[in-house]
């Protein structure tokens, strides 16, 4: 009744699509950050290349405009140029560019601190070496060191804090989980204790009539036979409402069985009980006398007596109908019950079914919700509100397979 291997399959699921969420973000973020990252040593290359045509160039007269507006300008990411040995001159800027650092420290402190930096660039980026072609030699003229663009540091850490919401996200999420179940289980507990009541009521209140009517003609051998007759029957029912909630949880047989006379037994039953409560209530039963479903007869009657029941208690005027039609159709069975109560808001229909549930002092606290399960879960059928408006009544619908 709990459902709670259903609850720890969601939380499974749950987790699994955090995992398959963060587990993709951080890869598709990775990729983008190494592309991001070829792209900047790619600029890094073109610049290098240009310093490497100009030192190479012939004519004295060579244009480095270029160089300076379309490569260097643009760039964003920090960026120092050494000589082959990595020593820094630290009165260029442009050797020096988009690098934070304090101006007020000492030139060791400043060697100390870009020495460092040279490192940690190093360690992400190997530099790119400018270098000059003379004959057979070789001379390595500059060193282009290179750190990550804001861009990708930021990309970097990307993925892990989305995984840390998604952490967070689970954990709130099993935390409400809980919380739910929680509730859900409370509700459970005080719904089976009132359907508990409300299944017994109806035989302990017939059974307490029909003492009295033994004291009252205990001398007419006749209505005495009458009334023991109708107190084994009431003895009956509370028998099987025992063995019926001894089968909740388990798998019922089921059997090919007559819904017409299956429901029969259950209005009759009430019929001749419903004079004793002292309201005026008319349950009639029409439609198919032939339709025959797949069913657990004890199961399926409960749900008949429970939405009898509810209708019951759902009509408070002194010209109570309620009435059950059977409609056989090609592949299913479909039962409708409805009553001239006081009907549902239309707001309110989508908690009818929920464990713990009830407008009223009886019924609807766990009868709707077990009906439901019986319905759907043993018989693979469907029951839901067909029709109900506020005054005018409530029509329940049950469709069953053949």
């Amino acid at each position: 009744m709990s459902g709670g291997p259903a609850s720890a399959n969601i939380k499974i699921i749950l987790l699994a699509i955090a995992i398959a969420i963060g587990g993709g973000t951080l890869l598709y973020t990775s990729d983008l950050v190494s592309k991001l990252q070829q792209k900047e040593r790619e600029i890094v290359q073109l610049y290098a290349r240009g310093m490497e045509h100009i030192a190479n160039a012939s004519s004295e007269n060579s244009d480095i405009t270029f160089l300076f507006e379309n490569i260097i300008r643009p760039i964003d990411f920090p960026l120092i140029l050494t000589d082959a040995y990595d020593n820094i001159n630290m009165s260029s800027r442009l050797d020096i560019r988009n690098i934070k650092y304090d101006s007020t420290l000492t030139d060791s402190a400043l060697e100390v601190f870009f020495s460092d930096m040279l490192k940690e660039m190093d360690a992400t980026n190997p530099p790119i070496l400018v270098k000059y072609i003379a004959g057979a030699d070789t001379i390595i003229l500059t060193k282009i060191h290179y750190g990550n663009s804001d861009s990708i540091n930021q990309l970097k850490y990307y993925p892990y804090i989305q995984i840390l919401i998604a952490a967070v996200f689970i954990i709130i999420g099993y935390i409400g989980f809980s919380q739910i179940k929680k509730s859900e289980q409370s509700n459970i507990w005080v719904g089976l204790a009132k359907e508990t009541a409300h299944q017994f009521g109806t035989p302990i209140s017939s059974l307490m009539g029909w003492v009295e009517l033994l004291k009252l003609n205990h001398n007419d051998p006749v209505k005495v036979l009458d009334s023991a007759e109708e107190i084994e029957n009431d003895v009956a029912k509370l028998n099987k409402i025992t063995n019926r909630f001894s089968k909740i949880g388990s798998r019922p047989e089921l059997k090919s069985e007559n819904v017409h006379e299956d429901i029969k037994r259950v209005v009759q039953y009430f019929n001749r009980r419903l004079p004793q409560t002292g309201k005026n209530v008319e349950i009639l039963l029409t439609g198919s006398t032939t339709a025959e479903a797949q069913l657990s007869k004890e199961l399926f009657e409960w749900v008949i007596e429970n939405l009898i029941k509810n209708a019951y208690d759902a009509i408070d005027h002194d010209k109570g109908k309620i009435e059950v039609v059977i409609t056989d159709t090609k592949h299913k069975v479909e039962i409708e019950v409805s009553d001239n109560g006081k009907g549902v808001d239309k707001k309110r229909r989508k908690d009818i079914f929920r464990p713990g549930y009830s407008t009223k002092r009886r019924g609807w606290g766990l009868g709707l919700s077990l009906s439901k399960r019986i319905v759907e879960e043993y018989h693979r059928g469907k029951i839901f509100v067909k029709h109900s408006s506020p005054g005018e009544g409530t029509i329940f619908k049950i469709i069953l397979n053949k």
